[in-house]
This record gives C-alpha cells, sequence and structure tokens, in this order.
C-alpha cells in the first residue's frame, strides 16, 4: 500500500492584516495573509477576533490572527466545476442609466 504524504497541514494559523474602507468612494474590507501563502480553490480562510466596525467616512487597518484550512482534492475539484455557475449568479443584475428619479 503506497502511503500519501502531505506536505503541508490541512488547517494550520497565520497573522494578517484586515484592512476596511467605508467611505463615500469606497465600502470594502480585504484581508491580506504574510507570508507567501497562496489560497486555492476550496481553502477556507477564517478570520479571528471580535466583528469591527468603522465609522463613516474612517478607514482601518487592524492585525488579526486567521486560520487557513485547505480543501481537499475532491472539495478543490468540486469548487473548480462549480465556480464559473456560482460568479454568474451574481450577474444576474444590470445598471441602467436611463432610470429617472
Amino acid at each position: 500500500m503506497i502511503a500519501l504524504r502531505r506536505s503541508e497541514p490541512r488547517a494550520f494559523d497565520v497573522a494578517c492584516t484586515v484592512e476596511i474602507s467605508h467611505t463615500f468612494e469606497s465600502l470594502h474590507a480585504h484581508v491580506v495573509l504574510d507570508g507567501d501563502i497562496r489560497i486555492r480553490p476550496g481553502d477556507e480562510v477564517t478570520v479571528h477576533g471580535a466583528p469591527i466596525r468603522v465609522p463613516y467616512g474612517e478607514t482601518a487597518s487592524i492585525r488579526r490572527n486567521a486560520t487557513i484550512r485547505r480543501a481537499g482534492w475532491l472539495e478543490r475539484e468540486w469548487t473548480r466545476m462549480t465556480g464559473d455557475v456560482e460568479f454568474m449568479e451574481l450577474l444576474e443584475f444590470s445598471f441602467s442609466s436611463e432610470s429617472e428619479l
């Protein structure tokens, strides 16, 4: 019987920076992981800590810890096969410049 050996653990912790903007120009939250960590299809990233609330007109950059859980082979392939379909569901709306107020 051939044993398959994983080169990395299935789940591990890493430090990260959460960058949040709540302004008129931009409403976003981005997580930047420390190190050269590649997130692949199906992987999950969980950022730990209390919810972050940023008042309107402000931005914040907060250090947190995150857990990365690597997807198995089957999860990764399923995500690759269904990802395009799920993405297309997001495109079921449109913006029209012809509307009147």
